[in-house]
């Protein structure tokens, strides 16, 4: 055992099972000490604004606020948080976004603990590291969208109207609209949703 100050983690994870299961073992060796857990994203953007850990873990598929939003809400009020996101699928389109937001670290949540503990130091030194298979899968990015037609299919998957779009992503009707269009043209479908699941299937999502 070091005799630094452990790292401090807020765990957020909606999987109750696997939360608890990190939160038990990735401390055993010392050096990790989890600060606060949290159930979904919002529970995950109040616990860390609250804690200010040294890493935030997050699970990126959450119900509600997923991790990506819950970042999103986290960096702009403290832009230096630093973040290792887990996931079950290591998709390129996830993983661009994940790097505009200045998150570090991303990987696999059937990672070992001791992989992820190994990781938290590496983030907490000021590295970022990006599993293999998920930079694999970058390279091969075939996505004829761009970020901002990502953006709008994403708000799509959450069921939100165009009007609700427009909102949430401060941008005209009328230009959603417009990004919507070129998204069905470029995926080859009829409605926003058929986009929407095309690039979810295709792992641009």
């Amino acid at each position: 055992m070091s005799d630094a100050a452990p790292i401090r983690i807020v765990l957020a994870d909606d999987e109750k099972l696997l939360r608890t299961a990190m939160a038990s073992l990735l401390p055993l060796d010392g050096t990790i000490e989890v600060v606060a857990e949290a159930e979904d994203g919002d529970a995950a953007v109040a616990a860390t604004l609250r804690h200010r850990p040294d890493v935030l873990v997050v699970d990126l598929e959450m119900p509600g606020t997923n991790g990506l939003e819950a970042v999103a809400a986290i960096v702009q009020e403290h832009p230096g948080q630093t973040v290792l996101m887990l996931t079950r699928h290591a998709r390129p389109g996830v993983l661009r976004r994940a790097l505009k937001l200045g998150v570090q670290g991303f990987m696999s949540k059937s990672a070992d603990p001791e992989e992820i503990v190994a990781v938290l130091h590496e983030l907490h030194a000021g590295r970022r590291w990006i599993a293999y298979e998920v930079l694999e899968a970058s390279v091969v990015d075939d996505c004829p969208l761009t970020d901002r037609e990502l953006d709008t299919l994403v708000e799509t998957r959450e069921g939100y109207s165009v009007k609700h779009i427009a909102r949430r992503l401060h941008l005209a009707p009328g230009t959603v609209r417009n990004y919507l269009s070129s998204a069905m043209q470029k995926t080859g479908t009829s409605t926003r949703h058929d986009a929407a699941r095309t690039a979810r299937e295709r792992g641009w999502l």
